[in-house]
């Protein structure tokens, strides 16, 4: 993928601490992302979520007028974040207050170019630090390979993955968050997609951009150990009556098995298993691929609805 030559970036955000997503219906959401297989708890001010490998608080959902990502909260070495702090403001991002929601209003908050807002903190680690082999499921009942539907076992995500927002200029996101936050490209299709993951250690991709009229929130993507997991996870959202999204199947570009499960406003949440590792001082040998390879190997057709930005419906 052709983008501008870059600016020497020194220093690079290492996680994703938290995203925050306004929705009009915070009953609604704590249906749907519990049936997800995520903790949620009330707050006085909305809801957060909890994944089942730690206590951390991946994401906060926010009462609003409209779906729309509230903020996105990344984490940095504390010897980074000046520096952090002053290549955003070289690269063009625009200081602003810290979102009425965000319970830790601390570190350094800015508007990227498309408006989205976002902070940089000091914070742990969330991204894995190294490369797991798959765990076998768990599923065996004597010489039977496989669990009765009855026996199978309820799906719970362990962490967040990564996030993928439209943008009306993927140059122009590659561009920004590689020169302003460190992050690298990995892959992408020209004018459809782009993934970036960071430099210390993370998986394929933190953050993932596709091109659309506006900007907008596709899909938060969340970690499971197997595709055997994703495979339950889309029966499980489906008994809880939510049919609408895509998969099964296996990606290309990061090569991880997906569902994807359609939410009450239009977006995405994602069971994803095994995607592609980037160990940190490794370089990833990044590359422009044709349109068939930058959404899937196998898999079901995409439904149109899938690519819909009901963001730019507004």
């Amino acid at each position: 993928m052709a983008v501008l030559a870059p600016r020497v970036a020194s220093v690079g955000v290492h996680s994703i601490d938290h995203f925050a997503l306004e929705v009009p219906d915070l009953s609604a959401a704590k249906v749907f992302f519990g049936a997800f297989g995520l903790a949620v708890d009330e707050t006085i001010d909305g809801l957060e979520l909890r994944a089942s490998a730690s206590d951390h608080v991946w994401a906060r959902v926010l009462k609003g007028s409209r779906k729309q990502l509230a903020y996105l909260s990344l984490n940095c070495f504390g010897d980074d974040l000046a520096a952090l702090t002053a290549q955003v403001e070289t690269a063009g991002g625009k200081p602003c207050a810290a979102h009425a929601g965000a319970h830790d209003p601390e570190g350094f908050w800015f508007e990227d170019p498309d408006g989205n807002r976002l902070q940089i903190r000091t914070g742990d680690k969330t991204s894995p630090g190294l490369k797991k082999a798959a765990v076998a499921a768990k599923v065996r009942r004597g010489l039977r390979g496989a669990a009765a539907r009855h026996e199978a076992p309820a799906v719970h995500p362990t962490r967040l993955s990564h996030v993928l927002l439209f943008t009306p200029d993927i140059e122009r996101a590659i561009q920004f968050y590689r020169d302003a936050l460190g992050l690298k490209f990995s892959d992408g299709s020209k004018g459809i997609v782009a993934f970036m993951h960071g430099r210390h250690g993370s998986d394929h991709h933190l953050v993932a951009f596709v091109q659309s009229s506006a900007k907008g929130w596709h899909h938060s993507a969340w970690d499971v150990p197997t595709v055997e997991e994703v495979g339950l996870g889309k029966m499980q959202m489906a008994r809880a009556g939510f049919v609408d999204g895509w998969g099964v199947g296996r990606h290309v570009l990061g090569s991880n098995h997906f569902h994807y499960v359609r939410d009450p406003w239009g977006s995405f949440c994602e069971y994803s298993a095994d995607i592609d590792f980037v160990p940190p001082g490794v370089e990833w040998p990044s590359a422009d691929h044709p349109p068939e390879d930058s959404l899937y190997l196998w898999g079901p057709d995409v439904p149109a609805y899938f690519i819909e930005n009901t963001e730019a419906q507004r």
